[in-house]
């Protein structure tokens, strides 16, 4: 069974941005749609961004909006959160999910990254 694997998580600055990145370990996620999610420890996890299949529609959170982009590289078969003007508020362990953006309902799931700001 494909699983999803992310990467390029860490310790940063307040400020500070990252790229997340999520790959495939079989087959492609050409035709998935892809969701980012975050959980915080002892808090729900929470729907950051989602990105269509075809690149069309990128949906995002409000707490993220404008400081969080959703991409996706075909020929590389990789997806990317690449996070901007990171707060200690943005510590979390961070997954993405393959599924369907529309009916929030997601096949595959990685086991996170670690993001933690701190100064």
């Amino acid at each position: 069974q494909a699983q999803l694997v992310e990467s390029g998580g860490g310790l940063v600055q307040p400020g500070d941005s990252l790229k997340l990145s999520c790959a495939i370990s079989a087959g492609t996620l050409d035709h998935y749609d892809i969701g980012w999610f975050r959980q915080a420890p002892g808090k729900e996890r929470e729907g950051l961004s989602c990105i269509s299949s075809s690149s069309t529609n990128i949906y995002y959170a409000g707490a993220v909006k404008g400081r969080f982009t959703a991409s996706r590289d075909t020929a590389k078969n990789t997806v990317y959160l690449r996070m901007d003007n990171l707060s200690p508020e943005d510590t979390a362990v961070y997954h993405c999910a393959a599924g369907s953006c529309e009916s929030e309902m997601y096949d595959y799931w990685g086991q996170g990254t670690q993001v933690t700001v701190s100064s």
